[in-house]
């Protein structure tokens, strides 16, 4: 009777990981490159100062574009109701602070109106958002 030799060798049952770290790293990639533009969907020309305050709290903020339209964060308001609406999402409306972001074309009637408007609501603490001035030497 002839005898039939085992193979006492182990499978191939190791997970191979490139394939799996190539897909993170695109993911990776892909998230990295959408994070910023979903961050703010309006886009808005912001004046641009020497004095910059960075932002490190999320607060509400009010914009106005390009086509003088009102967001607040983010979705669009009509100016006869920013201030309730804030009132409305705030804890403490007379402390409560309200940046403004405005499209550095829009005329300044516009961005006083809602000033105004969020004065009338009984918002004092207003803040205008800016972008830092690039340092250029001048030419002469």
């Amino acid at each position: 009777m002839p005898s039939v030799e085992r193979q006492s060798g182990t499978s191939l049952s190791d997970i191979n990981m490139v394939p799996f770290i190539d897909v993170v790293l695109v993911l990776l990639i892909i998230f990295m490159i959408t994070a910023p533009i979903l961050q703010s969907g309006i886009e808005v020309d912001v004046p641009k100062t020497k004095t910059v305050k960075e932002l490190t709290e999320v607060r509400m903020v009010v914009t106005i574009d390009r086509g003088q339209r009102v967001y607040l964060n983010d979705k669009p308001v009509n100016i006869h109701d920013l201030g309730k609406q804030i009132i409305s999402q705030s804890k403490d409306a007379k402390h409560q602070a309200v940046y403004v972001r405005c499209d550095e074309t829009v005329p300044f009637g516009s961005w006083a109106t809602v000033v105004d408007a969020l004065r009338q609501a009984g918002i004092q603490n207003v803040s205008v958002v800016t972008q830092p001035l690039s340092e250029r030497p001048q030419a002469q």
